[in-house]
């Protein structure tokens, strides 16, 4: 029996940055709260496979729609 690779759905997530904030305010969270992140506008974003890093992008807005450009594969999946 073969697969076919067609067949196969990767989960593609980009992370913007991250943040470590205590449980209480987290807890107090509500509809436009903003949650800062350690990264800048301009910084590299990086794209996970499954929750495995696979590349690195940049950030690219058309119009309503956000995307990223691949900038960088990383090992082992070139």
């Amino acid at each position: 029996m073969s697969a076919n690779i067609d067949s196969v759905k990767v989960e593609i997530s980009v992370v913007l940055g991250r943040s470590v904030i205590p449980m209480h305010q987290l807890l107090r969270m509500g509809r436009g709260a903003v949650i800062e992140l350690n990264s800048v506008q301009d910084d590299p974003v990086m794209v996970l496979a499954n929750d495995k890093p696979v590349a690195r992008g940049e950030i690219v807005i058309q119009g309503d729609r956000i995307g990223v450009s691949i900038t960088e594969l990383l090992h082992g999946y070139q």
